[in-house]
């Protein structure tokens, strides 16, 4: 598995950049689902073929402790500056 196969660090920024209020919902569902399969995918390649910029990217964006119920670095960022999901706060 290569990179192609995954979101890119500007794809990541922009989508949690913007509101869920502020998209549509046909662009909540595509980040939804673009998102969790960037999850598998980061939980799927060994860290060794992982380019630094991917390696970055997965630390920012999950807590690789095994703990699925534990705040991302990304949403604790987003929920320091008021862009966070209301609903899970």
């Amino acid at each position: 598995m290569s990179d192609q196969c995954r979101q890119s660090l500007t794809d990541k920024a922009a989508s949690s950049l913007k509101p869920d209020s502020q998209k549509s919902t046909p662009e909540q569902i595509g980040d939804k689902i673009k998102g969790t399969a960037d999850s598998i995918a980061s939980k799927a390649q060994p860290e060794d073929q992982k380019s630094k910029g991917q390696q970055v990217g997965d630390t920012l964006s999950s807590d690789h402790g095994g703990d699925d119920t534990s705040e991302s670095l990304l949403n604790k960022a987003k929920n320091a500056v008021g862009l966070g999901d209301r609903s899970t706060n």
